[in-house]
């Protein structure tokens, strides 16, 4: 027949049991611990967006949609007339007003537009036709052996005056188109005789004529 354990048998193993329990009630407690230690880890680890990608937002088909300003067209750009008779002065413009023997006169345009426009004129040497005269005698024009004409639109600011760059030169000689290439041409007298020189360009002629004088 087996004893039965004694009272003091009976509480050392109550202790070791209930030791047991806490034991294994600490070891869940830390082990939560840590579960919970690693995802608040985690989510603080986690990367966030960027700063680019919520700041720039994907554009909507509205975006799209939309077209930059039109630019202004050629149309649109305001053009320049061309010069009226009532706005432009021709005037002849000679480089002395008298000649000594053998010395050859050169002969230039100023042109002035007087109207509150802008506007535009062709001073090419199509357009440019010098004349000298004695009297009713013409001697000279600048276009019966002109070479190579050529047109040039020019604008003519408003309220401004210019010169020719390039004068024409007359070589004191009676000109024709049929002796261009003769070199025994006529010779415009001299001694003091008076020649008046007249001038139109883009269709304008002057009004009065610059007197010259041969010697």
């Amino acid at each position: 027949m087996s004893r039965r354990p004694s009272a003091a048998v009976y509480r050392r193993r109550r202790l070791v049991v209930i030791g047991g329990l806490v034991l294994l009630l600490v070891a869940i407690g830390v082990g939560a611990w840590l579960l919970i230690a690693k995802s608040g880890s985690a989510a603080e680890t986690s990367p966030s967006p960027s700063a680019s990608a919520t700041s720039s937002p994907a554009p909507t088909s509205t975006d799209s949609a939309e077209s930059p300003e039109p630019s202004p067209s050629a149309a649109e750009t305001p053009t320049v007339a061309a010069c009226a008779a009532k706005d432009i002065d021709v005037v002849a413009v000679t480089d002395a007003q008298t000649y000594a023997a053998g010395v050859l006169p050169k002969l230039s345009i100023s042109l002035t537009n007087n109207g509150a426009n802008d506007c535009t004129i062709d001073v090419g040497s199509t357009t440019q036709v010098f004349t000298v005269s004695s009297g009713s005698d013409v001697w000279w024009r600048s276009t019966d052996c002109q070479e190579n004409p050529s047109s040039m639109i020019a604008t003519l600011a408003a309220g401004t005056t210019v010169t020719s760059k390039d004068p024409v030169t007359w070589d004191r000689t009676r000109s024709s188109v049929e002796t261009c290439d003769q070199e025994n041409r006529q010779r415009a007298p001299g001694g003091g005789a008076s020649y008046h020189v007249e001038v139109s360009i883009g269709g304008f002629t002057s009004l009065s004529t610059a007197q010259i004088l041969l010697y």
